[in-house]
């Protein structure tokens, strides 16, 4: 599951509402979890709906405001202190979960299976279509679809996601966008840093990113790119490389003293700072990539 594990156990990753671990603490029966990460968006529509069973079972959700368009015959739940402006909510397709705390903003278009996990905020006009789930703590705004974004990152602007994966504390730029189809409509091969060796994963696949990652304001991803932990992606012409390795800067590598700098200024604006374990993990897996380090995917 790399890049997804390099800094969390697998156990740790999120995909329709909860973690393995949630759903363990929580006694709910688990979901196979894939071999590749770019498995899970393929999965998710299908977990949402899991989870959603399991987490509702008994419970009564809050009221949908009446300012909010509701339309559809699947469920929707809504936690206590979710918020609910002027937005849309379609469960034709699948069940809608919103989030303790969450934050659904005017216009915010929402075709179920959808999850907006706790504390999450979707921005005006965001359309969010089937398969997606906003981890806690996100912020996403411009299109998403059969997408999985783990928690604390941001997607806040225009810009297209699809059938991705985007890992912990990452940040795409404003007008990001990410390709999930080849323009000949073939299969996608997708490098595997496990093996060293791509993988076909089907017609359709979108960004995996790792945690920690950030790209420049309007990059635009190839299709099935995947980007390690601690990334900084700017500077590129046109599309991006479709493997960019741990700790890339542009077209050089970071400097670990100002890594470690921005990892907590990108924590901290989610009122965070890291603990010495993931700083030392970080540490560790810095040193040990920095003797072979190549940015691109020239490999």
């Amino acid at each position: 599951m790399l890049p997804l594990t390099y800094l969390r156990p697998p156990e740790d990753l999120r995909s329709g509402i909860l973690t393995h671990q949630e759903r363990v603490a929580i006694g709910i029966p688990p979901v196979p979890l894939p071999v590749f990460p770019w498995q899970l968006p393929a999965l998710n529509a299908e977990t949402i709906r899991h989870d959603f069973l399991h987490l509702t079972a008994g419970n009564q959700s809050n009221p949908i405001p009446a300012h909010v368009r509701r339309s559809g015959d699947h469920p929707i739940f809504i936690e206590p202190g979710a918020r609910l402006e002027h937005c849309i909510l379609n469960s034709s397709e699948g069940p809608i979960w919103i989030g303790r705390d969450a934050l659904v903003m005017d216009g915010a278009m929402l075709r179920g299976p959808v999850a907006v996990c706790a504390n999450a905020v979707v921005k005006m006009g965001a359309a969010l279509y089937p398969g997606t789930t906003i981890g806690p703590y996100c912020t996403v705004g411009g299109e998403i679809k059969n997408s999985i974004l783990m928690g604390w990152s941001n997607k806040a602007h225009e810009g297209y996601l699809g059938d991705a994966v985007i890992g912990h504390w990452c940040n795409l730029g404003a007008g990001t966008s990410a390709s999930n189809v080849k323009n000949s409509g073939g299969i996608v091969q997708v490098y595997d840093p496990t093996t060293g060796t791509r993988q076909p994963a089907g017609v359709k696949c979108g960004l995996v990113m790792g945690d920690f990652s950030r790209a420049a304001i309007n990059t635009s991803f190839n299709t099935g790119t995947v980007v390690g932990v601690c990334c900084s992606v700017h500077g590129h012409a046109g599309l991006t490389p479709t493997y960019i390795r741990n700790f890339t800067f542009g077209d050089g590598m970071y400097h670990l003293g100002k890594l470690l700098e921005e990892v907590r200024n990108w924590m901290a604006f989610k009122g965070c700072e890291p603990d010495e374990v993931i700083l030392e993990t970080i540490r560790n897996l810095y040193l040990r990539d920095a003797q072979n380090h190549q940015p691109t995917d020239k490999i």
